[in-house]
């Protein structure tokens, strides 16, 4: 069974840093694609990183790239989204998910991914 476990979220000042944690089981990193997500209220989900593990490929929206780093444990089939120099804007509910599809790309659109996690809540403020 395919899960998705996020943390590691919270309330943290503005041009501070969090670490994301997103736990997976039911299947190994190298065999899927990892995107994280995030959704502000009354906004549409956007889709911020990606990262397929085997083929070392990753990829960021370009308002986050610089400030966000997405990463892999495969020892301990784990994804980081690494957040630093945060802003009131990445205030959101984050979520990571599972793309059964893997390459030497990897895609940011939440229609692409088969599998979610419930979850963990970023706010960012003074």
């Amino acid at each position: 069974q395919v899960q998705l476990v996020e943390s590691g979220g919270g309330l943290v000042q503005p041009g501070g840093s969090l670490r994301l944690s997103c736990a997976v089981s039911g299947f190994t990193l190298d065999s899927y694609t990892i995107g994280w997500f995030r959704q502000a209220p009354g906004k549409e989900r956007e889709g911020l990183s990606c990262i397929s593990s085997k083929f070392r490929a990753t990829d960021y929206i370009d308002s986050v790239k610089g400030r966000f780093t997405i990463s892999t444990d495969n020892a301990k089939n784990t994804v980081y989204l690494q957040m630093n120099s945060v802003k009131p804007e990445d205030t959101a509910l984050y979520y990571c998910a599972a793309e059964r599809r893997i390459g030497s790309f990897c895609s940011t659109h939440g229609y692409d991914y088969n599998y979610w996690g419930q979850g963990t809540q970023v706010t960012v403020s003074s």
